[in-house]
């Protein structure tokens, strides 16, 4: 132990932290430590990690700083800990104060503050990212590269449709049950727009009107896993004046990842007197996609004869963990006529996408795409279907890499769409 830091460092919740007794029931919940083996990139070692930082006993070096970044935040640690350890409550705030402490490479600093933080959440800046790498994985002699880049245009399919979607959708089912709102975050809506447009369909055919507001913007997931927590609570103010206007029945996302932190506003903004309450109500209305549906019990029009093909879900670590969801996805799935249902090994063990995972952290992230592969290769299933778009992307990448791309890999809401007789949307 280094014991320089001479005074505590006050970001930890210390009583939150004490509530992990080191049992052990999440090593094998958790990815990284199937991995390496190694007990300090195991959930409890990295409780360990960070009360040690917070206590003043361990320096911010690069050890420590290591095994933090090596976690993928993928929270399935949270369902197997049976004291209830909130380690996503704890991570974030780490990973905040860590930003401010420590000093990373010029690479790392250009990934985490200019790609992730000043690319992504802006649908213009990174439609136009994503077309400059499609040219360049035509033109440039990719060995060459540097492996996070590699890794990063691997990710980008030959084609993607972004789509505007109209700021109102109305129902034309009847009895009429409401009016939700719809997120239509930054990925979907520039890489999956047709996604978003079936999602909105299918939402209409359960009977509901839509209204996606336009003052939305990023749901401030990237921020917020990355150390960045100022910039996510300002996302969460936009989004909540966004919506509040207009009283929603619920708040709809399609998307796991945004899911989980739309969920979390109340957490994000409890310290601040004039948007706590807000944020509280605004989370408690927001609702994933397969969640709503299966809730509000779809109805599916008759399907055309689907082959007989077999089907399998892969969990997105945010909704099955962060959310607590794996059956509506599931159910609505089965509902469908014509498919072949089979389970997926290791289903809601992390793909390695992450976020920005998969760019800031390459090695752990192949090696987490092989093993999700390996596992849909052993299913003999013909179609993926899953609830997140970065899921969608990092599968895709590596069924392509294993000679795979005739499995198809797809949301639920294309799926549901296509079983309904309406042609799969594109992504």
């Amino acid at each position: 132990m280094n014991s320089a830091t001479a005074h505590p460092d006050p970001f930890l919740d210390h009583e939150k932290s004490l509530a992990c007794i080191h049992c052990g029931l999440c090593l094998t919940a958790c990815p990284t430590y199937l991995e390496t083996g190694n007990e300090n990139d195991s959930p409890r070692g990295r409780i360990y990690l960070m009360r040690a930082l917070h206590e003043g006993r361990l320096a911010w070096g690069a050890a420590p700083v290591r095994h933090l970044d090596l976690c993928l935040g993928c929270r399935a640690c949270e369902v197997a800990c049976p004291s209830g350890v909130q380690y996503g409550a704890l991570l974030e705030p780490t990973r905040d104060h860590l930003e401010r402490r420590h000093r990373r490479s010029l690479g790392q600093r250009f990934l985490r503050r200019v790609a992730i933080e000043r690319i992504f959440p802006f649908p213009w800046r990174l439609r136009l990212a994503l077309r400059i790498g499609q040219v360049v994985k035509r033109v440039a002699v990719l060995s060459a590269l540097p492996r996070f880049m590699r890794e990063a245009l691997s990710l980008i399919p030959a084609a993607f449709q972004g789509l505007k979607l109209p700021e109102r959708s109305t129902t034309r089912v009847e009895p009429r049950r409401g009016e939700v709102g719809f997120v239509s975050g930054c990925v979907m809506s520039v890489m999956f727009g047709p996604t978003n447009a079936a999602s909105v369909r299918l939402l209409n055919q359960a009977g509901y009107d839509v209204r996606t507001p336009r003052t939305q913007g990023c749901c401030g997931a990237l921020y917020a896993h990355t150390g960045n927590l100022e910039r996510a609570r300002a996302c969460a103010r936009r989004n909540i004046q966004a919506f509040e206007a207009t009283d929603f029945e619920a708040i709809i996302t399609n998307a796991a990842g945004c899911g989980s932190t739309l969920k979390e506003y109340g957490h994000l903004l409890r310290d601040d007197r004039a948007w706590a309450e807000r944020a509280r109500r605004f989370s408690a209305k927001v609702r994933d996609l397969s969640e709503w549906l299966a809730q509000c019990g779809l109805s599916l029009p008759q399907a055309q004869a689907a082959g007989g093909e077999v089907v399998t879900c892969h969990d997105a670590c945010h909704l099955a963990h962060a959310q607590r969801i794996t059956k509506a996805p599931r159910d609505l799935i089965r509902a469908a006529d014509g498919a072949r249902f089979t389970e997926l090994p290791e289903a809601d063990l992390c793909c390695g996408s992450a976020g920005s995972y998969n760019l800031t952290e390459p090695e752990m992230a192949d090696r987490l795409q092989r093993r999700k592969i390996d596992n849909i290769l052993k299913t003999g299933a013909q179609t993926v279907v899953t609830t997140n778009p970065g899921c969608i992307l990092q599968i895709q990448a590596g069924l392509r890499k294993a000679g795979a791309a005739h499995i198809r890999v797809v949301h639920v809401a294309d799926y549901l769409e296509e079983k309904s007789g309406r042609p799969r949307a594109p992504s």
